[in-house]
């Protein structure tokens, strides 16, 4: 065979062989293609537009100022609708026509529950997923791939309630819950409070994702004479267990919703019913009519742009992008999974919106910081400090 034949075959096996294994899921040489799956349709709707845009914020301005190495950011979002056989049709989209390097911020916990291990089992990082953090990395199977910037709803349902008892002297807890993943995770920092303060459960009442008319619940609530409350809610549902307490007329009874519930939106939805209420706070609250120099010139930015008023969860939302593009940054040009996971777990990431800095502890972000807040006047304002965790 001549020798320059030979040569030419042997190049073109050694392009064969090399080319899959430098092919990354989602990266070109001009581009990073990422993905996530958010309730557009469902319970939370209402919710998405603060997520959406702000994570888009944070790309737009990362491609304005020439990419990450040289390439620009694009993101898929597809619709979940609340429903986790909605996530996995969304995710086996995304992983298998999109083909999309990594996850950002899907929303959550029972979506999130189904759809974790497919993702991570085909070596796609899933970042800072919205849902039950605990439940998550189980349904991961403990994947490295994964990384859980939102707290746990135990270990920080169980210092807050602990704290609200004792602060609230209450002797009668009252427990309402979204059926699933949501409401088996809070139960577990319920338990853990009670045992603590040598106390059981008065009443208990789940609903269903979609519900909206808790009149059973709240009469049950009631009938068992409950002084704290405890809700497992996000927006609609806090609204709903709210204006179902005030329609009653029943006073003397204190309300707290986990931090899933605890949000501005809420405020915007109904002021009057949820006035009262009593929220966990894992991240700084921001009212609009007061914010700090800081959150004034992000928020008037981020208005200008979607012609919106940002909440606390857009901050959140622009925040774990930022922390997300820092990984990507300190990943290289010759970005792959492998370096993108290493580069996260080298980052100690500082923001306004976090109590402290935090930086990733076996994947999952620490400290898990939280406070205590109630609605006065149409905005959050803290009633707590910082409350340690339970037994410490």
């Amino acid at each position: 065979m001549n020798t320059n034949l030979k040569a030419l075959l042997a190049a073109a096996a050694m392009a064969i062989l090399a080319g899959p294994a430098l092919a990354v899921n989602g990266v070109t040489d001009k581009e990073i293609l990422l993905g996530t799956h958010l309730d557009l349709s469902g319970p939370v709707a209402a919710a998405m537009p603060q997520l959406r845009n702000a994570v888009q914020m944070r790309i737009d301005e990362v491609n304005e100022a020439g990419g990450i190495h040289g390439r620009k950011l694009r993101i898929v979002v597809e619709d979940n609708g609340s429903q986790p056989q909605l996530a996995v049709r969304a995710v086996d989209k995304l992983m298998r026509s999109d083909n999309v390097f990594a996850f950002l911020q899907p929303f959550g916990s029972g979506p999130n529950a189904a759809v974790v291990k497919r993702a991570t089992d085909a070596k796609v990082v899933y970042f800072a997923p919205w849902g039950s953090s605990d439940v998550i990395r189980a349904a991961s199977g403990n994947s490295d791939y994964l990384f859980n910037i939102q707290p746990n709803y135990d270990t920080t349902t169980a210092p807050a309630l602990a704290y609200a008892i004792d602060e609230f002297k209450a002797r009668r807890v009252g427990y309402v819950y979204q059926e699933g993943v949501f409401g088996d995770s809070v139960r577990k920092g319920l338990n853990a409070a009670l045992a603590a303060k040598g106390l059981t459960l008065a009443a208990e009442a789940g609903y269903k994702v979609g519900d909206i008319d808790f009149s059973s619940q709240i009469a049950r609530m009631r009938a068992a004479n409950v002084d704290l409350l405890l809700i497992v809610t996000v927006i609609r549902e806090t609204v709903g267990i709210m204006a179902e307490v005030k329609k009653i007329g029943w006073t003397n009874v204190n309300v707290l919703t986990t931090f899933g519930g605890r949000t501005q939106i809420a405020i915007q939805l109904n002021k009057d019913a949820v006035e009262g209420l009593y929220g966990v706070a894992a991240w700084k609250t921001f009212s609009p009519a007061n914010p700090s120099p800081e959150f004034k010139a992000w928020s008037e930015k981020f208005r200008a742009k979607f012609n919106l008023v940002p909440d606390e969860n857009a901050a959140v939302a622009y925040a774990n992008s930022d922390w997300f593009m820092k990984g990507l940054q300190g990943a290289g040009r010759d970005l792959t999974a492998e370096k993108f996971k290493k580069a996260l777990q080298a980052v100690t990431f500082e923001n306004s919106i976090y109590f402290t800095p935090k930086t990733f502890v076996d994947n999952q972000a620490e400290p898990q910081s939280i406070r205590l807040e109630q609605v006065r006047g149409a905005q959050w304002v803290p009633v707590s400090g910082p409350i340690a965790p339970l037994g410490k």
